[in-house]
Parts: structure tokens; sequence; C-alpha cells
């Protein structure tokens, strides 16, 4: 996949292109179905399938204090958008230059001189330019003398009543729901981060953990413990994880996202792992003494194996 991190990386061949224009936070179900429908305009047209999204939430300038989480980092939006068969992805940071811009001129320096694009799909909803002034009706005036085609996207609404979102993802991800999640996504909630040290406390009860650093790539579901699969490499070792404080215990910080492997024993500190969320098996609790704690944890990791079959070894 050919990508450009703004405006002045485009070579001044590109296309002629089939585009669409979003955030594509998560690129789950509903950016599928539209990733689809572009591949299939571009190839019927001999176009390039290229998408166009931004760095960060336009929130981040207009209103910081209201900027959802990001589901996914930038380069797991890049890997992903690559996976679903995009061929160019165009990532324009979202700065007071991009945001000052009005229609007309987003158009034309972006669709345009850029990208040299045919056809370009957008939901209805759709915004564009200085304080958002740009709409769908807006875009089609614009197209006909520039020698490009509008087409309106319908919603994915997966339950029928509601389309799929970031934001219902976000929800369900916040309730523990990871398997609801996933399927709105089309693949599992996946964390990825370094491998740190840690207070060393699994491994003094039996059950050593590879723990994320806090600063890790995707979106951390809530406190509690969860089956898992967790890649390191190319392989995928079935885990059990929690997510959270470890009321337990004082002074842990909050969000740690710790995975025990069943089975094995790596060393892992230092690599990069990602945690792939499977299914919610309990939320956290304050347990009375260890004992209590490590009776709950082998709980924990029977019912692990059982949501990913895996059976105890013998």
């Amino acid at each position: 996949m050919q990508f450009w991190q703004g405006l002045d990386e485009v070579p001044g061949d590109v296309g002629p292109s089939a585009v669409t224009i979003g955030k594509f936070d998560g690129v789950h179900v509903g950016h599928r179905a539209v990733i689809g429908l572009l591949e299939d305009v571009a190839a019927a047209e001999s176009l390039v399938p290229t998408v166009v999204t931004f760095d960060r939430h336009p929130l981040t300038l207009v209103r910081p204090g209201s900027v959802p989480t990001s589901l996914v980092s930038n380069a797991q939006k890049r890997e992903l958008l690559e996976e679903a068969g995009v061929a160019a992805t165009l990532m324009l940071p979202f700065d007071d230059a991009l945001r000052s811009l009005d229609p007309v001129e987003f158009v034309d320096r972006v669709l345009v001189d850029a990208l040299h694009a045919r056809v370009v799909f957008v939901g209805d909803d759709f915004r564009f330019g200085v304080r958002g002034s740009g709409t769908v009706d807006t875009l089609r005036e614009l197209s006909g003398p520039r020698g490009f085609r509008v087409v309106s996207i319908d919603d994915v609404r997966p339950s029928g009543d509601r389309r799929a979102s970031s934001t219902w993802i976000r929800e369900l991800l916040d309730a523990g729901r990871v398997r609801e999640a996933g399927a709105l996504l089309g693949r599992e909630p996946a964390v990825r981060g370094v491998v740190v040290h840690g207070q060393q406390r699994g491994r003094e009860l039996g059950f050593p953990t590879a723990n994320l650093a806090p600063r890790s790539e995707g979106f951390v579901p809530a406190d509690g413990v969860y089956a898992a699969h967790v890649l390191v490499g190319e392989t995928l070792y079935p885990a059990a994880v929690s997510v959270g404080n470890n009321p337990t215990f004082e002074g842990v910080p909050e969000k740690q996202v710790e995975a025990h492997l069943l089975d094995v024993s790596l060393d892992l500190y230092g690599q990069v792992v990602t945690v792939h969320f499977i299914d919610w098996v309990r939320g956290n609790v304050k347990f009375e003494g260890l004992d209590a704690l490590i009776e709950h944890i082998r709980a924990d990791v029977v019912r692990c194996r059982e949501i990913l079959g895996v059976p105890a070894p013998s």
C-alpha cells in the first residue's frame, strides 16, 4: 500500500483514483463495507482505491476536552487499511492549516490536484472545510466541473436499528463486552505494547504475567479478567489477561494489562506483543488475603481454558 503523511508527500502521477474520506477509527465492519464498495468500483473503472483519513480526531483542535479515546493507533490504522486491500492512504495532519481550508480549497487541493479523483464515496453526514461548512450537497455541486462524481454510502446496521460506529464499539469495550465489540470490528479488539518489568507479584503467586507498558496502542477495555490470545512474533498463545489496578494490592497504577500465558514460560521483556481480547470472564474484586486471590486466579485460568478450548496439561 502506498502511504503518504501529508499532501507534500503525494507524487504528481497518482491516480486517477476512487476515494473515500473519514476518520476510520478502528477500521470496523462499516468501514470495511465502504472499502469493499470502493475496491469494486475502482476495479471496474481502472482507478486506484484510496482512503483519505486524519492523524488525529478533529475535536483535538476544536474541543480538546471532548476527544474520544482512539480505538487504534495511527500505525494500527495503517496496517488495518492495508489488510483490507486499500491501495493508497493519505493521512492528513489535522492541524490549523487543514482546518482553515474552505470547502473549495479542500476539494481542489486534496481530491483534484493531489489524488485526481474520479469517484468520491461519502456518508450522508459528511462535513468538510472550515467549521464543517461543506456538506454532501456542496461536494456534489463542486464535483461536476472538476470531473468526479459523488456516491453516497449506506450505513451498516448489524442489529437493524443502530449503525456500526466507533462510538458504539467504545461503549462496548468500556463495559467489558469484548466479544460484541469484536463482532462490530470484524476482528478481536487488540492492544499492542512493549513488555516491561512489573512488581513480580504474579510470579510470586505462581502465575507469572507479561505486563504491557502503560502507553500501549489500542483501546484498553474495562477493568476485569479476560480470555485472550497473545501474539508474540508470529505465534498466538492462549492467555488469561487482567486489566486494571489489581485492587487487592495498594499502590498499583491504573489500567495495567497483564497477560498470563497458559502452559508456556517465555522471557518477553522488551518485546512488542499484541493482546487479542476474546471474552469477558469477571470484573475486578478486592480479595481478603492471598489465598482467596490465588483460588480465584486458578478459577479464572480454568474458565479461560474453557472459552479458548485449551485443555489443562495432563
